[in-house]
């Protein structure tokens, strides 16, 4: 029956993945009507940008004939090797030169050349035709614009808007012609905004609750009680676990056991007190650079500060130091390049970005801000406790533990040290490193930020607190764009910019930038409150919507892009496992502390190590310890836990802000062999038999605690019929076979033969796609 179910979900999926592949390619067909009036940003610089600015953008060592496109000064005037020549005369497209030649039918003189293999559609050349018709008119790239508050637009059903979101979003559906779902029903709904609030599926008893609930405010008040959960702390960090690097190993060959776990209690801990995201930031860039106001905060903002020790580091005996040391600093550069910024400023270290305004000096010059840290390139060579943490570090004592930072869950009374920030006593000088290497040093340089995103305040310290300050300044126009849309994608499956780690010239555009300039400014005015964002979204009846699909919503919108639907998408790897243990009753609830080792195949460890330090062999844990939630096993970067690598979990080696989705049989093999899952199932069937009840009622509890709604009669029917088969072909032999997978203790008393059928029966709904589904 397993079999079956998983071979209708690829089926499916094939069908879903050939008619995209079929609709996407139509939705930018060259018949597509011209816009009335042509925009440069977002109708002409992607055009420039694909085909033209590798030869002719800000890249000046690439630039051919001296023609830079994306400054309108350059298009405009006479041509170097052609002085009675421009590329842009705006209002003429016949004498302008990008026109001639992108619409030449002579390969001698056609732009982009052949050689390139590039080649502009029909479309893009009446587009640009068009837009030089209308003035040839510049705008600077919408990222780096700052963010205003539009007034929301008009819609027709305003009866159908629950919060502002709505207008935004149910405007742009009425252009296209669409009409938003239903609201999804009461059972769906508490499942999405479970796993969507606290990564775990909803408990029994708030699941009767909820649907004994007729009151007007029944959904809003599940969502106050799902935010003030400590496991929405732990929900929400994991996206920031992804985008700090966070691991438990140093990483490259030796890979050696590091101590960093207090940094995550901060997180989850900074998280369920929902500390300001400017604060927030703050701390993690600069905690130790605050001035210090009492030893709590201090040790606070210090241990915070972890967040930017978090990425890789050596431990191999004959490296060179500086060329390590070197790695960790663009490493931190990269990090906020990416996650905080949402550009890619990593493209410059060798070289002037060859798409977006930042040179390769301006690059070194936000390096400069983390290139003054105390620390070696490498340190220690692997060995014992004394490496877990690398200079400069902070160690926690037990006194520390019980009367200051009593959000660390620290189990036991051994030596705690973790790795922070901390800057020289004096300034190190930065350099421009010519092709990026470590050893070609040229130009000087001092701290500063790109101008083309906000020109550095000469009033803000030039170091990570005036980096900081930088950041969450009003005219910034990327921190609250960019964290706006991470949250968003965490609940939509994409963010409003669909490139979340790319808001620059090679980004998507915005499929909603007046809804993502609103949400982004209305954080900024509400004290940057993650929690109210997050509620602000749940809230809305575009979150609301049911995930049924029909055939005309799936051709005409096939990506969702315009929101006329429910999300539907497969829930994180952790949160895979966090549903199987949660839903059985095997969850161990405790929060923060080291991370633990549940089962593993064995010898993954042993054949990939280099024999020396704590990691070198897989030593399993027992006990509460194999029943903690997925964010709490340990990651080995060089090998990370393989069963929530195949359900797409980063192995943590760099900032990741989104995940890659994807659907393979080797997740239907996961859940239909894990131990853990097995277990689970076994656990949860035992359960079910000790409770009175019949049959059907035991399964019936079994899918409302898994797939977290009432089964359907016919559902009843096939599940019920696939028990009596399975107990009347069991044999005392078999089951003692089935029940003895995992380490939790079989019940004294039951029927073996009717647990090791209900457990099937179990098992296969946790192999549901419905289950690890978000619909």
């Amino acid at each position: 029956m397993r079999r079956k179910l998983y071979s209708l979900v690829y089926i499916a999926a094939g069908i879903t993945w050939a008619i995209q592949s079929c609709t996407t390619g139509s939705a930018t067909s060259s018949d597509e009507k011209l816009p009335e009036v042509v925009s440069y940003n977002f109708d002409i610089r992607p055009i420039l940008s694909d085909k033209c600015f590798a030869c002719h953008g800000p890249d000046a060592n690439k630039r051919e004939a001296g023609l830079r496109l994306d400054i309108a000064e350059s298009a405009y005037k006479a041509l170097a090797d052609n002085p009675g020549a421009h590329a842009i005369v705006p209002g003429k497209p016949e004498l302008s030169e990008v026109f001639r030649r992108v619409s030449s039918q002579d390969t001698s003189v056609l732009m982009p050349p052949k050689e390139s293999n590039l080649k502009l559609t029909s479309r893009e050349i009446d587009l640009i035709e068009k837009w030089i018709k209308q003035g040839a008119k510049y705008e600077k790239h919408w990222a780096f614009v700052v963010p205003k508050k539009s007034a929301l637009p008009k819609v027709k059903n305003e009866d159908w808007s629950r919060n502002e979101i709505d207008y935004f979003i149910l405007h742009k559906q009425e252009q296209r012609g669409l009409e938003p779902n239903e609201e999804a029903d009461k059972e769906r709904l508490l499942k999405r905004l479970s796993l969507d609030i606290t990564g775990l599926p909803p408990s029994f008893e708030l699941m009767e609750q909820f649907m004994a609930d007729n009151s007007p405010k029944a959904y809003e008040k599940v969502v106050d009680q799902l935010l003030k959960s400590p496991a929405y702390g732990e929900r929400i960090a994991l996206h920031w676990l992804d985008l700090a690097r966070y691991a438990d190993s140093h990483g490259y060959q030796d890979d050696g056991y590091r101590t960093q776990w207090p940094w995550r209690d901060w997180v989850i801990h900074a998280l369920n007190q929902n500390m300001p995201y400017d604060q927030f930031v703050t701390w993690q860039l600069a905690g130790d650079l605050l001035p210090k106001q009492d030893e709590k905060r201090a040790k606070e903002q210090l241990l915070a500060t972890g967040f930017n020790r978090n990425h890789k580091i050596t431990e191999e005996g004959g490296v060179i130091p500086e060329e390590y040391r070197v790695s960790y600093v663009t490493d931190r550069t990269d990090l906020v390049g990416k996650g905080l910024l949402g550009v890619t400023v990593e493209c410059a270290r060798c070289h002037d970005h060859k798409y977006d305004p930042f040179s390769q000096k301006e690059y070194y010059q936000l390096y400069a801000f983390f290139n003054n840290v105390d620390e070696k390139g490498i340190e220690s060579v692997i060995g014992g406790p004394e490496t877990y943490a690398k200079k400069p570090l902070m160690e926690i004592s037990n006194e520390e533990v019980k009367n200051i930072l009593t959000f660390i869950n620290k189990p036991d009374t051994n030596r705690l040290i973790v790795s922070v920030m901390g800057d020289l006593d004096t300034l190190r000088k930065t350099y421009i490193l010519n092709r990026g290497e470590y050893d070609n040093v040229g130009e000087e340089v001092q701290a500063g930020t790109p101008k083309a995103i906000l020109p550095f305040n000469p009033k803000y310290p030039k170091n990570r607190l005036g980096l900081a300050q930088w950041m969450f300044d009003k005219q910034n126009p990327l921190t609250a764009r960019v964290f706006v849309n991470q949250v968003w994608q965490e609940f939509f499956g994409m963010g409003l910019v669909k490139s979340s780690g790319d808001f620059g010239m090679q980004g998507e555009l915005p499929s909603h930038p007046e809804l993502l300039d609103w949400l982004a400014v209305d954080f900024r005015e509400h004290g940057w409150d993650i929690k109210r964002l997050v509620r602000q979204i749940v809230m809305s009846a575009t979150y609301r919507q049911s995930a049924v699909i029909t055939k005309d919503k799936l051709q005409a919108d096939p990506d969702n892009i315009l929101l006329a639907r429910g999300p539907r998408y497969r829930i994180h790897a952790e949160f895979v496992r966090d549903l199987v243990l949660s839903s059985s009753g095997l969850l161990h609830p405790a929060i923060g502390g080291p991370s633990v080792k549940p089962y593993q195949p064995a010898g993954l460890w042993e054949g990939a190590t280099s024999g020396r330090g704590l990691l070198s062999a897989y030593n399993q844990d027992h006990g509460s310890a194999l029943y903690r939630r997925g964010m709490y096993t340990l990651i080995k970067r060089t090998v990370p836990p393989p069963a929530m690598s195949i359900f797409d979990a980063s192995n943590r080696d760099q900032c990741e802000v989104r995940r890659l989705k994807t659907n393979t049989p080797l997740q239907a093999l996961v859940m239909m062999n894990d131990p853990a899952v097995l277990e689970a199932s076994r656990v949860l069937a035992t359960r079910l038999l000790q409770q009175k009840g019949s049959t059907q009622d035991q399964i019936t509890k079994a899918f409302r605690l898994i797939v977290c709604r009432k089964p359907s009669e016919k559902e009843l029917s096939v599940l019920t019929a696939y028990y009596d088969k399975e107990l009347k072909k069991m044999t005392p032999a078999t089951a003692a076979k089935v029940v003895a997978v995992g380490e939790y203790p079989l019940a004294p008393g039951v029927d073996r033969r009717k647990v090791a059928a209900l457990m099937r029966v179990v098992n296969t709904l946790y192999n549901l796609e419905e289950t690890i589904t978000k619909t």
